[in-house]
């Protein structure tokens, strides 16, 4: 058996100790009025597959760590509804955020937690909201990262990109890493910003690029390290807040004083880009389906499968007449839309708000939810 590829009752030992982390945060701002603070994104249906983006992750990690072994770290506000998608899920394994504080504080507290349970573990993070096809071919890709990552890189899975999207991160790619078990594995040379269309079509023609989903799979160790060399405060101040979180007596103590200190900061930034710059990141490329679901245009393409000529409607009870038109309509009011001779149109019309706008300027509709925050219309946020 080829060394760093241990087994045990069928599973390699550092599958044995994976745990998968499942941010689910933020609003989805780009797909107002659909997605609202009390109701984001990772809590609805977009695709019409009859779960939603979060149960659909859950049910796409449990066969990678089992349902005993997936954390979800989410705001008070949405407990409620998590509990709901996740019955399964016990309450050790939901972590509240008291507010957001972007991915760093979601990813490396839920890794400080679950590090100071199993001093050993390897964790997973995998947005709530993001759409995956093709199961197996994300566990394979998981299953190789997870071994790079008990090697003591810190791992992502880039996406072979299909198209020169400029909606996305690129990740440069490098050179092969020997690791057992986890033959695809390259090195990250960079990660790069998004491209303006014609820097993306170079990176899809360098064939060196890969799209940046923003998966990260690490020892916890590991992770926390290279956060306390870039962010030593904020690793600090996670690492107490983890020694007190799985006693009541002292949590609440140690969020009221810790959490208004946590620096806001994406863990691109705080862990990936110079970890990256150190050579301790390591990529494996996926060849399944994703998409972030980013705005209104995605989704269209989500829904209608790629042909620009159809008309993707969503809603369970949605009433559309439509004659020659193209785009997507998401109902969630009982107003019969009808549409004619309109293309790439996107509607979204719920019981107190309704957008219409165009896939070639969904991107500016978080311009719309900022407006709406400095006007103080909070009641349709």
């Amino acid at each position: 058996m080829p060394r760093g590829a241990r087994y045990r009752g069928g599973m390699s030992t550092a599958r044995a100790r994976f745990y998968s982390v499942i941010p689910a945060g933020g609003i989805g701002s780009r797909l107002w009025p659909l997605s609202r603070a009390d109701a984001p994104k990772f809590l609805h249906d977009l695709t019409g597959s009859g779960v939603t983006l979060l149960r659909a992750t859950w049910d796409r990690l449990t066969p990678l760590a089992g349902e005993q072994r997936i954390m979800v770290v989410t705001g008070r506000a949405h407990r409620a509804a998590v509990e709901k998608q996740l019955p399964e899920i016990g309450d050790e394994n939901i972590v509240l955020e008291a507010d957001p504080r972007e991915s760093t504080v979601a990813v490396c507290l839920a890794a400080a937690i679950l590090r100071k349970r199993e001093p050993d573990v390897i964790i997973g993070s995998f947005a709530a909201d993001h759409v995956i096809r093709g199961d197996r071919l994300f566990r394979q890709a998981v299953s190789h990262a997870i071994e790079a990552a008990d090697a003591g890189y810190i791992a992502t899975i880039g996406i072979r990109p299909t198209e020169p999207a400029i909606g996305f991160g690129y990740i440069k790619s490098g050179a092969p890493l020997d690791i057992d078990g986890a033959e695809s594995v390259l090195t990250v040379d960079s990660f790069v910003e998004k491209p303006d269309i014609e820097r993306a079509k170079k990176y899809v023609a360098d064939g060196g690029y890969l799209w940046n989903a923003g998966m990260f799979i690490s020892r916890a160790d590991v992770l926390l390290e290279e956060l306390g060399r870039n962010e030593p405060q904020l690793r600090d101040a996670i690492l107490e807040l983890a020694d007190a979180w799985d006693d009541p007596a002292t949590r609440g103590p140690a969020v009221d004083r810790l959490w208004p200190t946590l620096k806001k900061v994406a863990i691109d930034y705080s862990v990936a880009e110079p970890a990256a710059a150190q050579g301790r990141m390591a990529v494996v490329p996926g060849y399944f389906s994703w998409d972030d679901v980013g705005d209104f245009a995605s989704l269209a393409k989500l829904n209608s499968h790629g042909r620009p000529s159809d008309l993707a409607i969503l809603g369970e009870n949605a009433r559309v007449l439509a004659d020659s038109s193209s785009g997507i309509v998401v109902s969630h009011s009982k107003r019969v839309i009808s549409l004619i001779g309109v293309k790439n149109i996107v509607v979204v019309d719920t019981p107190d708000a309704l957008l219409v706008t165009t896939s070639e300027n969904a991107q500016r509709v978080k311009g719309v939810v900022d407006a709406l925050k400095i006007s103080g219309r909070d009641d349709v946020l």
